[in-house]
């Protein structure tokens, strides 16, 4: 099909918007209104900044190309980001479609009604939806609410149940984000190739290499080196288990063999799994309600789950006690 055929298409498709339907750019996530629809340009204006933008056709057409070039699918983090708006419009012609989680805009046989429209009803490509089974999503969502719930900028002035809260909150979430981040690198892994960086909206990644070594047996070793003219005990070094197993087996100190240095740091001792998931329940109750008009109840509800939340998790320290 020629593109003038989409083009006046995805024309008549604009002049039917209701006025004021926002788009969604679907790598940044801009927001936008179409203002006119002319015969070689689409104007747009974002509704963040109130900056307008023309569309051209040209672009348009280029996009379009691409997408036939690719066999109907098209990666859009490819495009530069400032043409970001284009696939959003595009995909207002029942032709073409964007699948923000493949991150791609594809052409398909028959039309479709998903597009990345948020007008008086909203469509699932801008509903937010809650990760099954992702520690991470829930420990981030209570720190969070930890975060705007206090003033963090002066550490210092905060009370100490407050910064239990938060140590423990912080150190639950770098665990879940590692084990996560590992399980994002295993099947990125497969999808990228040495020295071709893949780029998406926060950033970009980039497949490489590392060298791992471990020093073959002992005695093969020795046995290399001396036919090289190197004497073992340049090489042999005191082994630190063997030096414990003596120490064991001696009336040595420690300090006979160790320069000792003390330092404390805080660990995180428990968790109380039972307090957060009532914390995060409430939370999403919140979030659930946030679309629609809150009622007296639903707030004092709210505020005596988290007074009980703030009573359970508080503690007093050693010194409060003798107080």
């Amino acid at each position: 099909m020629p593109f003038s055929a989409t083009w006046h298409t995805l024309l008549d498709e604009l002049d039917k918007l209701e006025e004021g339907t926002e788009l969604i750019a679907p790598l940044s996530h801009d927001r936008f209104r179409i203002t006119d629809v002319q015969e070689y340009r689409v104007v747009v204006q974002f509704s963040t900044t109130e900056e307008t933008r023309p569309l051209q056709h040209d672009q348009f057409e280029t996009l379009y190309q691409r997408i036939q070039d690719m066999d109907g699918e098209f990666d859009l983090s490819l495009l530069p980001s400032d043409t970001d708006p284009y696939p959003a419009v595009l995909s207002l012609h029942p032709r073409f479609e964007i699948d923000e989680d493949a991150g791609v805009i594809t052409e398909v046989d028959a039309a479709t009604g998903t597009q990345l429209v948020d007008g008086d009803s909203k469509t699932t490509a801008s509903e937010r939806t809650e990760p099954e089974e992702v520690d991470v999503y829930s420990d981030t969502l209570l720190l969070v609410d930890a975060l705007e719930r206090h003033d963090v900028t002066d550490l210092s002035q905060l009370e100490t149940p407050a910064l239990v809260n938060l140590y423990t909150l912080l150190s639950d979430v770098q665990r879940d984000a590692n084990d996560f981040r590992r399980d994002v690198a295993d099947v990125l892994l497969d999808r990228l190739h040495h020295d071709q960086p893949v780029h998406g909206q926060y950033g970009s990644v980039q497949r490489t290499a590392r060298r791992n070594r471990s020093l073959k047996d002992d005695a093969d070793v020795l046995a290399v080196l001396e036919d090289a003219g190197i004497e073992r005990e340049r090489v042999m070094s005191v082994d630190r288990e063997k030096v414990d197993e003596a120490l064991d087996v001696t009336g040595l100190s420690e300090a006979a063999v160790y320069d000792v240095d003390k330092s404390e740091y805080v660990r995180k001792a428990e968790v109380d799994e039972e307090v957060k998931a009532s914390r995060l329940q409430g939370l999403k109750d919140r979030l659930a309600a946030s679309d629609e008009a809150e009622t007296d109840e639903l707030r004092e509800e709210i505020e005596e789950l988290e007074d009980r939340i703030d009573e359970l998790t508080s503690f007093n320290t050693g010194r409060e006690m003798q107080e």
